[in-house]
């Protein structure tokens, strides 16, 4: 059996070799195919852990809450802002809530001497160093005393300070104007990166919420445009969400009838979405490629078709000296599945080149998992399989006799 199956491999690598170009050609469809499916779940195993690595950034146990009720269809309504400081302070004393950061957001002009930059100004209280893990390169973030006594300070993201100190000098100690506001820099973060939405999040000064209320909005109402809270632990996600919602709607005096007058975003929700969504999407990605293999085998079926044409007079000779119609069935079979095992194996480089190229243009890690090579190499077997059979049995029903051309 094995001697056999050595004879009908040299046989079936021999017809192959005779027409390269044929050959070549036959299995473009499936390295085109196994290429794409490898690239395609490769960027969408990458984007998934990209989006999964920019939500954790924020905090998987957060909650942000910010005034304005849902209208119809999830269109906000233009209900007026009631969330003050004070009621970040009462969530923060509810059980389970392990931090809470108020913002208070003012976008204008920045200037440092002659250097200008547009951005926004974002009001909050130390607690946003824990909620958003941020992190201090130079001087300090400010505390709790700033807060209270309506500090000027501020600290610096990334891309504010490479825009207003180009030539990289120590920004600490140095002045800068916010809305034509005066503010000492006290501190330099570092970088934090793009947002899942792509925006960046080095662009950002922040300073004490107090001075964004009183300095730069001029609100004496005390109210914040949000407050992220974290949560002690994932398992307290949904009771503290509805302690907040209760907390709220009591302190803002609501009727039982009245619709809440703000929203509470759960990012563990957001991520299990987005968890599901980005892996349907990377399966979307590769059945898509995969048609690119069927097309492939399409391809080996009708060439393999040509190829029992063309060699009938073999098949025939064959026959004559004593090949089963089990023979010639097994090695035009072998034929398509070297064919595609060869498409696959050009297919895997081509994908991995493909990924390796787009990680480098994208500036996005694009893994090559195993799973994904795996299931190209099977399905390509399988198409060999699937479209030489037809071709193969054809060749196999052949009489030696018509093959011989003696009737």
């Amino acid at each position: 059996m094995t001697v056999k199956f050595s004879i009908l491999s040299d046989f079936a690598v021999r017809a192959l070799q005779a027409n390269k170009m044929r050959s070549f050609l036959t299995m473009l469809g499936i390295i085109i195919g196994v290429g794409a499916v490898v690239l395609m779940m490769s960027i969408g195993q990458g984007t998934q852990a990209q989006v999964m690595a920019n939500i954790n950034r924020l905090g998987t146990n957060m909650l942000t809450v910010s005034p304005g009720a849902s209208g119809q269809y999830g269109v906000r309504s233009g209900t007026t802002n009631t969330m003050t400081l004070g009621d970040a302070t009462a969530v923060a004393k509810l059980d389970g809530v392990a931090g809470v950061a108020p913002t208070v957001r003012s976008s204008g002009l920045i200037t440092y001497g002659s250097q200008t930059w547009t951005t926004s100004a974002t009001g909050t209280t130390p607690a946003i160093v824990d909620i958003s893990s941020l992190t201090v390169s130079q001087g300090r973030f400010f505390d709790d005393t700033d807060v209270n006594s309506i500090s000027a300070v501020a600290v610096l993201g990334q891309t504010v300070y490479t825009s207003l100190y180009p030539n990289g000098a120590n920004p600490i100690g140095t002045e800068i104007r916010i809305k034509g506001v005066a503010f000492r820099v006290i501190g330099l973060l570092n970088s934090q990166g793009s947002s899942s939405g792509g925006s960046d999040q080095d662009d950002v000064v922040y300073i004490p919420v107090t001075t964004a209320q009183i300095r730069m909005s001029g609100i004496t109402n005390q109210t914040i445009n949000m407050m992220q809270v974290q949560v002690a632990s994932k398992e307290q996600m949904d009771s503290v969400q509805n302690a907040i919602e209760t907390l709220l709607r009591t302190r803002h005096r609501l009727a039982a009838t009245a619709a809440d007058d703000f929203r509470i975003t759960n990012m563990a929700q957001i991520q299990e979405t987005a968890a599901s969504t980005t892996a349907t999407l990377t399966l979307f990605l590769a059945g898509v490629a995969g048609i690119s293999l069927i097309v492939g085998g399409i391809g080996i079926m009708n060439i393999m078709l040509v190829s029992v044409t063309e060699r009938t007079r073999e098949i025939g000779v064959r026959m004559a000296i004593g090949a089963s119609r089990q023979d010639v069935l097994s090695q035009f079979l072998l034929e398509a599945i070297m064919l595609s095992l060869l498409g696959a194996l050009f297919g895997i480089i081509f994908g991995i080149g493909g990924a390796k190229i787009f990680s480098y243009f994208a500036k996005m890690s694009a893994p090559i998992s195993l799973s994904s090579v795996l299931i190209s190499v099977g399905f390509s077997i399988f198409v060999g399989v699937f479209f030489g059979y037809y071709p193969a049995t054809r060749a196999a029903r052949l009489n030696p006799s018509e093959a011989l051309g003696y009737e």
